[in-house]
This record gives structure tokens, C-alpha cells and sequence, in this order.
């Protein structure tokens, strides 16, 4: 993936105003709330979540909660389709995204 000119191989997060690589979560394939502390401290409008190129990370609904609880709007989307997405609301609206970029499946 290439995000402002550079490459980068492993997951990583992007915030409003850096980009952070080599993001890993607790539990791997599953998004748990604790894996954003990134997220909550940038106080974006929007989180991003890229799932993966075949959508093998699952965002569970005590996560989804914890956002909505926090006032932040999540789009979940395949990774492709993430990039997009970010893309199209980035300079509009304060938004942050983490992107599973490593695996398939």
C-alpha cells in the first residue's frame, strides 16, 4: 500500500495528522477496542476500519459499541474498498482509518 509517497508492507493506521505502520492487534483477526487507543486519542468524526483484502478481520459489536459510545462513526469496508473510502472523505470531515493490509486469508 502506498500512502503520500510511501511504501508500507504491514498494517497500519492512519490519523489526521500521521501515519502509523506495524499496528498489530490483541487478538490478531479480531479488532478489539483496546487496538484504537490511536484512534480515540486523535478524536476523529470517522474511523475507517479496512478488513482486509477478503474481509478476514471482524470488528465485533462490543467494539462497534465502544465507538459509537465515543461519538465516532465506524465504515467498515474490505481494504480496497477502505482506501477509497478514505480517500474520498479525507480534507471534508476529521477521519482516521485502520487498514488490514498484511493477508488474504
Amino acid at each position: 500500500m502506498v500512502v503520500n509517497g510511501r511504501k508500507y508492507s504491514s498494517d497500519i493506521i492512519i490519523l489526521p495528522d500521521r501515519i502509523e505502520d506495524h499496528w498489530w492487534r490483541k487478538e490478531g483477526h479480531s479488532l478489539d477496542s483496546q487496538d484504537l487507543d490511536l484512534v480515540i486519542e486523535a478524536k476523529p468524526e470517522i474511523l475507517i476500519i479496512g478488513t482486509g483484502a477478503e474481509g478476514v478481520m471482524i470488528v465485533p459489536q462490543q467494539t462497534k459499541q465502544f465507538l459509537k459510545a465515543k461519538k465516532i462513526k465506524l465504515k467498515i469496508r474490505k481494504t480496497e474498498e477502505a482506501c477509497r473510502l478514505y480517500n474520498q472523505l479525507a480534507g471534508k470531515k476529521k477521519v482516521a482509518a485502520a487498514l488490514h493490509i498484511r493477508c488474504k486469508n
